[in-house]
This record gives C-alpha cells, structure tokens and sequence, in this order.
C-alpha cells in the first residue's frame, strides 16, 4: 500500500524504538532518506554467529566452586567475587545493547529474557545467568522447538524452577506447569494431568548451581508411559517438547507473546489473525511478519518504554557506553530505583508492561538518571546548533515520531539551555511512551 511521509516516519520510529533500541546519531535520519522499506530489509537480519560486540571488552566469569566455610577470609573473598561478577555480567549486557549493530537479534535477547524468566536473585551465580544469555542469543532468531529444547538443558531455568528436586519419587510440577503455561503453550492450552504426565518426563535432572551444567540421573527418572495432550508413550524430554512446539497452540501463543511485546500490550492479539499457522516456529518469521504488517502505520498502537529499553535507547542516542563513565554502578542503582534491572526479573512470569512504569515515583527516578547520563555526554555537536534547530535535531537523534505540541513550546523556551533541552527531551511522554 502507498503510505504518506507521516505513516513512514512512524513506522521508522516504530522499527527502531520496539525491534531495537532507538537508533544511534545519525540512524534516524538515514532511514528517513532510504525509507522504511529499504530501511527494514537491513534490519530483519539474522547475525551469522553470537552476537557479541566487537565494540566492548569481553567479559570473562569463573566457576566459582564449593563456598569456602563461613566467617573466614576466604568466605568474605569470595562473597565479593560473586557480587562483582554480577555486577560486571549487568554492565555487559548493557553495554551490548548500547553498542550492538544487530538491534533486532538483542532486542529479542532482551525479549526471551522476560519470556524465560530467571532471576540471579535465587541462582546467585553468574555463570549460569551468563550461559543462559548465550543461550538467548543463539536462538533468538530461530526455530522455537529447538529454542526450547536447549532452555529445557539450561541450568539456571532448571534451578530457578527446582527441576533437580524433581525426582521419580516425589515429583515436582514447577518446571513442567511453567513450561506449559508461561513458556510454550498460554493459559487454558493444557490439563493438570498433562501437568503432571509432563513433570513425570522431566524428571532425573542434576544441575550445577555454580556453573549451570546439566547432567541427567537414571535413577532419579521416571521411564513409565504418561498420557501428555493425548498422546501415550514413553517420552524423553526432547520428544515431549516436539510436541508442545509442534501445537498451533503454541504457535498463536508466540504470536500472542510477540504482539503484547512489540505491538500493544493493553489490546488482545486480534482474533481474527491466523498468520501464526503460516509461520510455524520459525521467530524470524514471526517477528518479520509484525515488521511487514499495518500495524507499524497504526496510530493506535502506542507502547511504553520499559526502564532498560528507555536507558539504553538513550545512551544509544548520546553515544555513552555504561560501563565507562565515571561511576557506571549509577546504571544499576537508577534501574534498581526503576524496577527493572537484566538478570533480576521478579517472578518466573517476568516483569510487567505498560502504564505499569509510569507512576509518579518512576518519573523522579528518571530524571534522577537522567541527570546523571547527560553529565556523561558529549554535546558538543548539538550545542554548535543553532538554537531553533536544537528541537528537530534531538526528534531525529531519539527516533520521536512526532513532538506534542506541549513538548515543542517546552523545548523551545528551553532552546539556549542544550541540557535542559536533552532533559526534557528524553523524559518527554513522546519518548517514554513511543508512538
């Protein structure tokens, strides 16, 4: 269809601001020249390998081994070691998703990261946190079955819903109830019998708390036949979830997943759209799909920013990498103050959406942070502006749609004030709440 320059510019800000997280200086206005269609095609891009960024130092996370006996000096070094490590994890990711040029392949990261919810909280361990991300990483773009298969081989998902308590002997339905509900099939797509059938295959799992490594117990496992959404037979694990995978059930709930995330998270995923039967289980063609669909024109869609997405498209936009200004623990603290920091989600269903983040104690916290962003920025550049072309430069340089006109006469009686103008800019409803 033949779309206007202001369905084109929405559909931009849109790409960037939800399948990635906000353009870099100078993004916004290319793709403005090439237009959305050109502009999507470099976007829905898979990367070739893990994508990690060649543009920040790797990060290198021990196994921590036994706890050394409490009350020595030993103990206390290695309490500190945990704790800086998951420190040193959190900036990372950070800084991958501040630097990234895949946008897409992080966003999703980001994505899966809420969809399997784990939280250090319980692991208290890096290493499994970190392995896991490699884990999202690997498959954020591919085949949901196989996706699902590795997480079902994931330490830090078996430990965090007690899958190597869950034994032929006293079975434990967290894992198996999660694995349904939350992660392949959506409330109401399964029975309690195929709750327990389905904990009754999972079991004989040992897990490594500090490393995340997974190994399989014979003795601890139940080999009888169970009945799992009308199919009996002796299942292994991976067989179990071919099945869940393989159900149009599960491919509307992906559907469903990426539209509350990506689309709207106060309307239902329409009923009347059958595409998810087209694209299976494949996620690049699922998100492909809402990338090529009318609902980037649609006004209606608006979307809140969740407090990572809203950090991290502003440093993208200031050119600040977390982990190098002057106290990057800032970063943590503000996102802590916000409720929202990578690797702590605060239950297995993952943290919320919407009008949830936008109370009035979330708005002093952001322009706490921002306070704090803006004196790590360089400004010069928009500084050397002339102060009436200050306000449609920080539209372009943050991906804005459009400004309200409460925002603009804002900007423009702030215009010979750059940080004012950047402060306002980045906590205006515009930009927390993308169009």
């Amino acid at each position: 269809m033949a779309i206007s320059a202001d369905q084109e510019r929405l559909a931009l800000s849109r790409l960037y601001s939800r399948f990635g997280f906000g353009p870099k200086p100078g993004e916004f206005e290319a793709a403005l020249k090439s237009g959305f269609q050109a502009t999507k095609k470099n976007f829905l891009i898979k990367p070739t390998e893990v994508d990690i960024s060649a543009d920040i130092a790797p990060i290198v996370i021990d196994d921590m081994g036994p706890r050394p006996m409490a009350g020595t000096f030993a103990g206390v070094e290695y309490s500190v070691k945990i704790r800086d490590q998951i420190k040193s994890m959190t900036l990372w990711w950070l800084d991958q998703m501040v630097t990234t040029d895949y946008s897409l392949n992080e966003k999703m990261t980001w994505f899966w990261h809420g969809h399997w919810a784990t939280s250090i909280e319980k692991l208290n361990f890096a290493l499994p946190m970190y392995k896991q991300n490699l884990t999202f990483r690997a498959n954020a773009l591919g085949d949901f079955s196989a996706f699902s298969k590795a997480m079902y081989e994931d330490g830090a998902l078996q430990y965090w819903l007690d899958g190597q308590e869950n034994t032929a002997k006293a079975p434990n339905e967290n894992l198996s109830r999660e694995f349904m509900e939350l992660f392949t099939l959506g409330v109401g797509r399964y029975t309690e019998e195929d709750v327990k059938a389905l904990a009754r295959v999972f079991t004989g799992v040992l897990v490594g708390r500090t490393n995340g490594e997974v190994s399989f117990s014979a003795r601890r496992h139940d080999s009888s036949p169970v009945n799992l959404l009308g199919t009996s037979k002796v299942f292994t694990a991976p067989e179990a979830i071919d099945l869940l995978t393989s159900r149009n059930d599960s491919f509307r709930f992906i559907y469903e997943r990426l539209w509350y995330r990506f689309i709207c998270s106060t309307e239902d995923f329409p009923a009347t759209n059958n595409r998810s039967a087209l694209v299976g289980r494949d996620i690049f063609l699922a998100v492909s799909d809402f990338v090529n669909s009318d609902y980037m024109y649609d006004p209606k869609y608006a979307m809140v920013k969740s407090p990572v997405e809203w950090v991290v498209g502003v440093c993208r936009a200031l050119s600040i990498t977390p982990s190098q200004i002057k106290n990057p623990q800032l970063f943590a603290a503000g996102l802590t103050k916000l409720a929202q920091i990578p690797f702590a989600p605060p239950n297995v269903g993952g943290w919320p959406a919407g009008e949830s983040w936008l109370t009035s104690a979330s708005a002093q916290f952001r322009l706490s942070l921002s306070q704090t962003i803006i004196k790590s920025a360089d400004l010069k550049e928009f500084k050397s502006l002339k102060p009436a072309a200050r306000s449609f430069y920080l539209q372009n340089l943050l991906g804005v749609y459009k400004w309200s006109k409460r925002t603009s006469d804002a900007l423009t009686i702030a215009r010979l004030d750059p940080e004012r103008m950047v402060l306002l800019a980045i906590n205006s409803p515009e930009y927390v709440v993308g169009a």
